[in-house]
């Protein structure tokens, strides 16, 4: 990284290495001639921040900090130079000043003279000093240099101090670069003869082992403890990850961004507590390590890129998928395998932003970026119509966020509703007899109206002639010319709407709307209104000093029960897997498995297949007595991870944040079943989340019974859409990951994903697995108030003031009969409760190991996760040995017997995947004045 000094003569110098001050609390980064101590933490500008400590004799070209553990307030740092020396430099607070008050410190630059500090030097190599560390765990320094004679060099600090014979270790051509593994006890070096070499510590004659396989100089190498691999690093930018026990290559991969010599890379680290190896160029890139599971070699794959579109035909029991590279796949839900595809289904190089299914599932909408949309036939994925882009359309101007199906009034035409990315909804309308649809209106914007505290708009129907019945027909507001100005008015772009809603029952048409500023809006035709559900300002006082985007509402749904769905007994349908066990009696197995529509309170039975009810209703509808249906509620999955429910008047009946691992997420996707007794919430960070609200959608509404049943990791990145299957009782997920995964509903457990290559196994089974980018278990509420309700902590102890008054010193003494022993002993230790935290996670408790019979072999393999232009890109970490007359790629055959099984049951508990903070060597500091 290139810096710009601003001393008195105006100067540019690179950054040739830096590192962590553990005792002084600072980064060190030498430049050519420069030495630079640098408050990263201290407020104002960086640029005013630091000391420079100058001149050195020598072009500096790494630097390390000694970790000195008995010394306060003093860091020891070595130097490599262009000389061949290596330095060390001792700096201390007293130097830079560090001990005045905050008072009296004032934020400065300052340049100190190297002669005032103490320092020793020696010539150790004949040449460039390409790289220096200190090895706790030998307490001894290395370094290596190009010097074909003196190549390391292995020896304590003492040896700086005296011209005594020290540890050389000689390799032709030199080395570029080592590191030092602590369990396998060996030095690991490489340089420009291309050859890895494994070193015994105390013999510096000859290694211990030699890997060959980079075409190219080797720059970098990196140590992974854990599982004893090493990474390499070779100038065209080619990581080849090694086995350090037997000396294997267990996999290649590449830097593709860039070309020949562009975006080299000058550093690499690897992060043990995140498990992400990280390199430097001119941008960071980070390679999460993760595990897959033996049965296909392979982490779950889709689709090449990133998933925008997941839909379900329950007609078909079909799953349709599609990537941001427009490629449309439908698969078999019950196997797995798919069924067809289509490629450029709008043309070459235009991205599918939405689609839809309609009701009878014999056709699907499906609309882009650029604002056109096709219809399809599902069975056949043949293009029926299209709505062509228009000639004075703009780019992305029309972009199409969400399409749903209307009921439309008459046989002979298709409808849909369209959101665009602008906030525009309009309805589309095709014609039996004509391949080409037609906008038939757009609903006018009542936001602005609606923002500036207006309660509700008045509707009326346009007087354009229209020649057929419509779902919703075209209206204008009805406004007044004049209206007071809102005391707090949102930009512009906040005020459009990002989600929609549509609900079409006897006795209500309504359409649900939910904007980037948090605002609830209802269209409602039958009454001819539209009006604000809720507003942010009307509940909380808006700070513009926040993000106002907080508020954002990513998804919206309706909650209606049917009439036929409400007949059916009021009971929860669905239970977690402890809640179903305990209702079947002591009679019931410990291994059987309740159905998630099982369960019988108070004599009342529910029916196990919601089809057979509904075949029971058509056969005798004289004979139901249908209850009438409670009135619809509104669902909103918001910016700031709330999940929020309302009356269509506005009142909030329940305001929830979901538990996961980490709570505050942002919800991304809504969903329920047919009969509105489940609820599904996907987030940013790829949990789902589901509720059982089978008894909360009763008046009154008791928030209490509404319950989070489970939560689980399903991805490691955003999740677009979830789907409740419930003929099967399976939830399908879609991720930016480029995967569709299958789990059970019941329990949270894994069953695959649509792309592998064995088929599905759906039947319940005792057997636990994860996909490979998934570690944490899923986590089961057993206790509802505890985790779903808002959290109250207590401290933990609490003072019982009536205690006191009864049992104090003073109110002894007046007492008839002498106090005993005991109550004059635990006076002033009177507490009501010693209490215990109210968070606790259950993890799931006793599975087998392996499962032959099902198809899957348990055990992981670490990989590296390779990050594409639009996605994460996966390479298996298998067996790898490289061909003879292979070059640097990605080539290689598969070589068995290097795989250990570890066993799925063990648990644990890993941090938070945050973004390590790092220190990289060479190129990651601003600019700053020599």
């Amino acid at each position: 990284m290139r810096i710009q000094t601003s001393t008195n003569v105006t100067d540019t110098s690179w950054i040739t290495g830096c590192d962590y001050l553990l005792q002084l609390k600072r980064i060190v980064a030498t430049t050519e001639r420069t030495i630079i101590v640098w408050d990263y933490k201290a407020q104002g500008s960086s640029q005013e921040n630091y000391f420079v400590i100058k001149p050195m004799d020598h072009c500096l070209l790494c630097v390390c900090v000694v970790p000195l553990t008995d010394q306060l307030c003093r860091d020891d740092i070595l130097l490599g130079d262009d000389g061949g020396f290596v330095s060390r430099f001792t700096v201390n607070s007293d130097d830079f000043g560090l001990r005045q008050a905050k008072s009296k410190r004032k934020l400065q630059n300052q340049v100190l003279d190297s002669k005032n500090f103490k320092s020793v030097k020696r010539k150790l190599h004949n040449d460039w000093v390409m790289k220096i560390r200190y090895i706790s765990a030998l307490n001894c320094f290395g370094s290596c240099s190009l010097d074909s004679n003196h190549s390391l060099v292995l020896e304590s600090l003492k040896r700086l101090e005296d011209n005594l014979p020290v540890r050389e270790f000689s390799m032709p051509r030199g080395a570029n670069t080592f590191c030092y593994c602590v369990k396998a006890n060996v030095i690991v070096t490489g340089g420009d003869d291309k050859v890895i070499r494994l070193w015994h510590p105390n013999i510096s004659t000859k290694p211990v082992g030699k890997l060959v396989g980079h075409m190219f100089s080797i720059t970098e190498i990196v140590t992974n403890e854990k599982d004893q691999h090493v990474v390499s690093l070779s100038s065209a930018k080619v990581f080849r990850v090694w086995d350090i026990q037997t000396l294997s290559l267990l996999q290649v991969f590449h830097d593709s961004q860039g070309g020949p010599g562009d975006m080299q890379i000058y550093s690499m680290i690897y992060d043990a507590n995140h498990g992400m190896l990280i390199t430097g160029s001119s941008v960071m890139d980070m390679y999460p390590l993760t595990r897959m599971i033996q049965d296909t070699k392979q982490i779950p794959h889709t689709h090449e890129r990133e998933i925008n579109v997941m839909l379900y035909n329950k007609y078909f029991h079909q799953v349709l998928t599609i990537c941001s590279e427009s490629i449309i796949r439908v698969w078999e839900l019950e196997t797995g395998l798919q069924v067809y595809q289509i490629l450029d289904s709008h043309g070459f190089n235009i991205e599918v932003t939405s689609a839809a299914i309609d009701e009878s599932g014999f056709i699907f909408a499906t609309g882009a970026y650029n604002g056109t949309v096709k219809i399809w036939d599902f069975g056949s994925g043949q293009e029926m119509k299209v709505l062509l882009e228009g000639k004075d359309w703009k780019e992305d101007d029309h972009y199409l966020r969400r399409l749903m199906f209307l009921k439309s009034p008459e046989e002979q035409q298709h409808l849909l509703l369209a959101l665009e990315r602008n906030g525009t909804v309009k309805m589309i309308q095709g014609k039996e007899d004509d391949i080409y649809l037609m906008v038939v209106w757009e609903l006018p914007d009542a936001v602005p109206f609606l923002q500036d505290g207006k309660p509700a708009v008045h509707l009326r129907t346009s007087t354009r002639d229209r020649n057929m019945a419509l779902p919703f027909p075209d209206v204008e507001l009805i406004v007044e010319r004049k209206f007071s100005q809102p005391t707090h008015k949102p930009a512009i772009n906040l005020l459009q709407v990002n989600c929609i809603d549509s609900l079409q029952v006897e006795g209500y048409n309504l359409i649900a709307a939910g904007t980037l500023s948090g605002m609830i809006i209802l269209w409602n035709f039958v009454t001819s209104t539209v009006k604000k559900v809720y507003r942010p300002e009307d509940c909380f006082t808006v700070n513009p000093d926040l993000d106002p985007k907080r508020f954002k509402i990513n998804d919206i749904l309706f909650l209606f029960r049917t009439p036929e769905c409400a007949r059916r007994p009021s009971q929860d349908s669905i239970c977690s897997s402890s809640q179903c066990e305990s209702s079947k009696g002591p009679q019931s197995s410990k291994g059987s498995k309740q159905s998630i529509h099982d369960s019988e309170v108070k004599g009342e039975r529910t029916d196990v297949v919601a089809g057979e009810q509904q075949s029971v209703d058509k056969k005798h509808p004289g004979s139901a007595n249908f209850p009438e249906s409670p009135p619809p509620i509104l669902v909103t999955a918001h910016e700031d991870g709330h999940l929020r429910l309302w009356t269509m008047e506005g009142r909030l009946l329940k305001d929830m944040l979901p538990f996961t691992k980490h709570s505050a997420i942002s919800l991304t996707s809504l969903y329920a079943d047919s009969c509105a007794r489940i609820l599904l919430a996907g987030n940013m960070e790829g949990h789902v989340i589901l509720c059982n609200i089978s008894s909360f959608l009763d008046p009154p509404h008791d928030e209490k019974k509404f319950k989070q049943l489970l939560s689980w990791r399903a991805h490691s990145l955003e999740i677009i859409k979830v789907i409740y299957v419930e003929e099967k009782q399976v939830v399908l997920t879609a991720s930016i990951d480029g995967s569709v995964r299958l789990w059970h509903a019941l329990n949270g457990h894994y069953c695959g994903y649509f792309g592998q290559r064995r088929v599905f196994e759906l039947s319940q089974t005792n057997d636990f697995i994860l996909p490979c980018d998934v570690t944490e278990y899923p986590i089961e509420i057993k206790e509802e108030s505890k985790f779903t309700e808002k959290q109250k902590y207590e401290y933990p102890l609490i003072f019982n003031r009536e205690k006191w008054r009864k049992m104090s010193s003073m109110s002894l003494l007046f007492k008839r009969t002498p106090p005993k022993a005991f109550e004059v002993e635990r006076d002033f230790k009177f507490f009501k409760s010693l209490s215990s935290p109210k968070i606790r996670r259950y993890p799931l408790e006793g599975f087998m190991t392996e499962n032959r019979e099902a198809g899957i072999v348990f055990g992981s393999l670490p990989i590296y996760r390779i990050p594409s232009p639009t996605s994460l890109r996966f390479l298996p970490l298998i067996g790898i040995e490289a061909q003879k007359d292979s070059s640097d790629g990605i080539t290689g055959k598969k070589k068995g017997g290097h795989v250990q099984h570890e066993k799925v049951s063990r648990r644990r508990s890993l941090k938070r995947n945050l973004v390590p903070q790092i220190n990289l060597a060479s190129s990651f500091f601003p600019a700053i004045p020599k």
